[in-house]
């Protein structure tokens, strides 16, 4: 039996092709300003952003603040709302004295509030805050309050209006300005009679 050769197929693997392909176009690298233009662009805005951020949170706590009323300010106005009350005796004379409580706590960091009359004049005794005449005016003021509010004493108009009249002298007397008006005056006595006692001297 005759040999046989093989024989080479010249045909390629399926799947394999040796055709030359299309040269790619050459592939644009951008420059560095670009990338420096675009960083600066974002930092901008961020910080636009936070500007106009800002400035809503200012304008927000702005909008919020309310300045804080003194106290001498609000213990005139309740006062002025418990004349409303003058002909209910009790009711009247329990606003105006914790009223005042409240405004010499305040002006002057007494307790006032948590203690009673007795308590509160005993520790008034010892304070030079108040003059010995604001002192002997502020404890009767408190002392006829108690009357209605505890002892159940029905006073006439004129006497609550009266109270009423002496709760605003006290607050008007012991307000910042016109204490120290007032304490610059009782200097200027006091310097003036020393004066006039060392000329009699003489």
């Amino acid at each position: 039996m005759a040999a046989t050769n093989p024989v080479l197929s010249a045909t390629p693997a399926s799947g394999v092709t040796n055709a030359l392909r299309d040269i790619k176009p050459p592939v644009e690298i951008p420059s560095g300003w670009i990338w420096i233009s675009s960083a600066v662009a974002v930092l901008l805005l961020a910080a636009l952003i936070y500007w106009m951020w800002h400035s809503w949170q200012l304008r927000r706590a702005q909008a919020s603040f309310v300045p804080p009323i003194p106290p001498h300010v609000r213990a005139k106005q309740k006062l002025q709302e418990a004349l409303a009350l003058i002909g209910q005796p009790r009711p009247f004379c329990i606003l105006v004295s914790d009223t005042v409580r409240f405004y010499l706590e305040e002006r002057f960091e007494f307790r006032a509030p948590e203690r009673t009359t007795e308590e509160f004049l005993y520790e008034l005794q010892a304070t030079h805050l108040l003059t010995s005449e604001q002192k002997r005016s502020l404890a009767d003021f408190l002392q006829r309050c108690d009357l209605v509010k505890f002892a159940k004493h029905e006073p006439h108009e004129s006497e609550l209006r009266d109270l009423h009249h002496s709760a605003v002298r006290l607050v008007e007397e012991t307000e910042p300005g016109l204490m120290a008006l007032h304490e610059a005056q009782a200097s200027l006595k006091v310097a003036d009679a020393k004066v006039t006692q060392e000329s009699s001297i003489q």
